[in-house]
């Protein structure tokens, strides 16, 4: 969903029409959580049925009690995932690529790979586990102050809704 907003996104910025990149921002984020919280509900309530799509369904009840574990636990935080990878790609598509790349990065070096080489020293492999929880939710914390900028950005040079004209630039 989020790639496919790029062109409308670009199209309505350039047009001058950001009232349209408000709402489109706003509706992307509400389907990005509910595709999250869909995803959060199968990965914890379906996911023996998730696990044998991969075929384990023959595997010893450790691995499988492990498994289960792993999905339940590295996937828990996936509806502010969703939310942070919208905010990545939308950023992006405002012409705002240095905000997107250095949250983008944030995520997946310092705190994806920075967790995962440090909480498996306290708490052993469920350290790797939790990690991505971790990292989504921080990450989200810090998207959440670039979405609430956003807004106020684009409430400042918007007009009211349902008059689209161009307005200024955004800067």
């Amino acid at each position: 969903m989020s790639a496919g907003c790029i062109p409308i996104v670009g199209y309505n910025m350039g047009a001058g029409l950001y009232e349209r990149v408000k709402e489109l921002f706003t509706k992307l984020l509400i389907c990005e959580a509910l595709v999250g919280l869909i995803g959060f509900i199968i990965v914890e309530f379906f996911p023996m049925q998730l696990i044998s799509i991969f075929g384990a369904g023959n595997e010893s009840p450790f691995y499988t009690e492990f498994a289960i574990k792993a999905f339940r636990t590295y996937l828990c935080m996936i509806v502010f995932a969703c939310v942070n990878k919208a905010c990545f790609i939308f950023l992006q598509s405002m012409g705002k690529a240095l905000e997107s790349t250095v949250l983008s990065m944030i995520r997946e070096i310092i705190f994806g790979v920075g967790f995962a080489l440090i909480l498996p020293v306290f708490f052993g492999l469920d350290g790797v586990l939790y990690s991505m929880p971790v990292s989504d939710l921080l990450t989200f914390l810090i998207a959440l102050v670039l979405i609430i900028k956003t807004y106020r950005e684009l409430n400042t040079i918007s007009t009211p809704v349902g008059h689209y004209t161009k307005s200024a630039p955004v800067s």
